[in-house]
């Protein structure tokens, strides 16, 4: 016995999967789309690639080997700041640790 589609009101086969005539869905979908990414994740990038520059900018850069102090406190800090973020977010959603 077919059956109608629900969105134009063509006859489809009972089985079909799609309409043919426009394309819409027949069933209804048995697991949720996956999230997109957090926004979280995209800032914690962002401060680990300005941490990464900073160190390859100034470790290149100084002819005795040694790092300035203030960039080596400036590394710390953002470091800090994203392990402290990481914690925060992790808190925030009641998971564990994950790799």
């Amino acid at each position: 016995m077919p059956k109608t589609c629900t969105s134009c009101g063509t006859e489809i086969a009972e089985k079909a999967l799609i309409c043919y005539r426009c394309g819409q869905a027949t069933f209804v979908a048995k697991h949720a789309p996956a999230a997109p990414p957090a926004r979280g994740r995209q800032l914690m990038l962002v401060v680990g690639l300005i941490i990464l520059i900073l160190a390859a900018l100034f470790m290149g850069q100084v002819p005795s080997g040694t790092v300035p102090d203030w960039v080596r406190y400036t590394v710390l800090v953002l470091a800090v700041v994203v392990l402290a973020w990481r914690a925060l977010v992790r808190r925030r959603r009641g998971g564990g640790i994950r790799g």
